[in-house]
This record gives structure tokens, C-alpha cells and sequence, in this order.
């Protein structure tokens, strides 16, 4: 009788190891890889609803649940919105959005999107910006990241307290610029620039501290901006600027995935997304106009031949940005030419 127990005990032990087993690699089979999204806007702004959520939501339903993305509006990782990309490369958070521009200088190649008068139509500068990044950034200026989207808003322009029709309107005005290259536009026409960051917009329009900022429309739902301010200035034709946006995730988090969940981060990225985000991100230009429309706000709308007054005073940034590219071993003058080529060939096909 005790034989017998003991070898039912050993049976018994065996069966439960191997169900234990069997549990363990369902378990592992099921386990959610967990992503941190991290940026810096409320989470009913229009780009982390329209596009950082869509991108999210795909995510998770295309790896059937394995992946769970966390979002972090409004820097609640902490830091502060020019921290994101080395939030990134350090792993404190796996995926950032960020205003590439946050760090200046940093990423010199993006910045050919952001010239004063370069850019006209936001899914071609995004389709031309992915292009060029795969040829030229992804092993340089992003070397130390994983890149998921590359884009750029829609048409850059002025938030004012007072009416702004000419250049020599902004004569001392403080106004908000959100990269260097804007900051130097704004000098040259004669104004003040300030450096913030878009999330400290509100607050600084509220107490007076600027007199006006640079956000393309979309963005001002959420900053308040048509409440604080009312006079607004757009242009026709080619944008005053642009800014450039990446999504970028940690490089081990990325390489850390199994082949599956590679290709599913993968079927989410690149270049239909860029368009996609770019495009997206313009579109919701029109819904926030109007509510500047509805408050009766002042808006001057600058036509093309007007803008030739403003493209010739600003001119000069295009050379010194030339030359400040030369001293980083870039030809500028030829990417300039392959942007403006890339964004050609977008418009010539769609």
C-alpha cells in the first residue's frame, strides 16, 4: 500500500509539473507587453486624439491585446516637453511625441521643413520629411532612437493682441516661437522672440507676458487661444512655417519584441502613418477657425502677393541656414532642393 502511494504521489507530482508547465507558456503567450506614451499636450487635444490614440488603438487590436499602450498626456511622466526625446533614448518612457524643435539644433536635417515659406501642403512636407529621413536621418541625426513617424503640421501664423496685416505690425511685440528657425523669422520682422513651449502658451497670453504666438490653428482649441487673444493672421499659399514632429520609440524596447510584435509596431509606422499624421493634424485646421469665426475674432488672411513683403524680409534665414548647415558637413542648398523635389512628386500623384 505505501509502494503504491508513493508511486501515485510521483505520478501525482508529475502531472502537476507538467500542468504547471502548460499554464506558465499560456501565461507567457498571453502576457501584455506594456508601452509607455509619453507627450505633452492635454489628452483632448487634437493630435492626441486624432492621431496618437488612433496610432494606440491600432497597436493594441493588431497585436490582439499582447501590447497595451499607456498614454501620458501633459508630461505626467514628468520633465518637461524638450526632455522627451532623451526620455526616449534613456528608456523612461517607450514612446514619445515631440516638437523636434524643442531641442535646437540637435536634428539640423528636420529643419528644412521648417524654413519660413517652404512648405505649402502638410501631407506632401510629411511624405518628403519620411523620404529624406530614411535616406539621410535614420542612421545620423536619429541614430540613437527608433522612429515610428515623421510630420509636419498645417500652415504656421500669428495669434495676436493687436491686428498684425505687415510686418512692421510686430514691431516690439513679444511673440512666442516655437523653434529656432521661427525665432530668427520673428527677428527679422521685427519682433520679439520668446521660447516656450506650446503646453506654457495659455499662461503667458493670460498674464501678458507675450503679445501674440505662432501655433497653427489646430492647436488653439485646446491652448484657449481665440479667448485670450483676437486677432489672427494666416497666410495663402506657402506656409509662414511649419514645425517638424517625430513619434519615436526607445531603440532596446523596440529590439526587445518578438519578430510578431516588431511587425505589428512596424504596420503601424513609416510612410502612409506620416502622411496620415501630417495630413490629420491639418485637417483639423478648419474645425478650430471657426471658432475663432464664431467669437467674432478679427482674422487678416494674408494673400500671396501680399506675402512677397514677408518672403523678402525673412530671405536671409535661408542663406545663414545654408551656411550653418555647411558647418555640420550637410549640404543644405541640395536638401532643400531633394524637399522641395520630394514634395512635388507627392502632389503630382495624389
Amino acid at each position: 500500500m505505501t509502494k503504491r502511494r508513493t508511486v501515485l504521489g510521483v505520478v501525482g507530482a508529475a502531472a502537476v509539473a507538467a500542468l504547471m508547465t502548460g499554464v506558465s507558456a499560456t501565461s507567457a503567450l498571453a502576457q501584455e507587453v506594456t508601452l509607455k506614451l509619453h507627450q505633452f499636450l492635454p489628452a483632448q487635444a487634437n493630435v492626441p486624439k486624432l492621431v496618437l490614440d488612433v496610432w494606440a488603438d491600432n497597436v493594441e487590436r493588431d497585436s490582439n491585446g499582447r501590447i497595451k499602450v499607456e498614454r501620458y498626456p501633459s508630461m505626467q511622466l514628468g520633465g518637461t516637453p524638450p526632455e522627451l526625446m532623451d526620455q526616449a533614448i534613456d528608456g523612461i518612457a517607450d514612446v514619445v511625441w515631440t516638437v523636434v524643435g524643442y531641442t535646437p539644433g540637435r536634428f539640423p536635417r528636420t529643419e528644412v521643413f521648417e524654413l519660413p515659406f517652404m512648405v505649402e501642403d502638410a501631407r506632401a512636407a510629411s511624405y518628403a520629411y519620411w523620404k529624406i529621413f530614411e535616406e539621410q536621418m535614420k542612421d545620423d541625426d536619429f541614430k540613437d532612437v527608433h522612429i515610428l513617424g515623421t510630420w509636419v503640421h498645417g500652415p504656421g501664423m500669428f495669434h495676436t493682441n493687436e491686428p498684425v496685416a505687415v510686418p512692421s505690425d510686430l514691431q516690439g511685440m513679444k511673440i512666442r516661437g516655437g523653434s529656432r528657425l521661427v525665432n530668427q523669422l520673428l527677428t527679422l520682422v521685427g519682433a520679439e522672440p520668446v521660447g516656450l513651449p506650446v503646453p506654457a502658451v495659455t499662461e503667458a497670453l493670460s498674464k501678458g507676458v507675450i503679445d501674440g504666438t505662432t501655433i497653427p490653428w489646430e492647436v488653439t482649441t485646446s491652448l484657449k487661444v481665440p479667448e485670450l487673444v483676437s486677432n489672427h493672421t494666416e497666410f495663402d499659399g506657402p506656409a509662414l512655417y511649419n514645425l517638424t514632429f517625430v513619434l519615436a520609440m526607445n531603440k532596446d524596447r523596440y529590439e526587445s519584441l518578438p519578430d510578431d510584435l516588431k511587425a505589428v509596431i512596424d504596420q503601424n509606422s513609416g510612410l502612409e502613418f506620416s502622411i496620415f499624421a501630417g495630413g490629420t493634424q491639418a485637417d483639423a485646421d478648419g474645425p478650430a477657425r471657426q471658432i475663432a469665426v464664431d467669437l467674432g475674432n478679427n482674422i487678416f488672411t494674408v494673400s500671396e502677393e501680399q506675402a512677397a513683403e514677408w518672403e523678402a524680409i525673412v530671405q536671409p534665414i535661408y542663406a545663414s541656414w545654408v551656411e550653418d548647415m555647411k558647418g555640420k558637413g550637410i549640404d543644405g542648398q541640395v536638401l532643400i532642393d531633394e524637399a522641395r523635389a520630394l514634395m512635388a512628386e507627392y502632389e503630382a500623384n495624389n
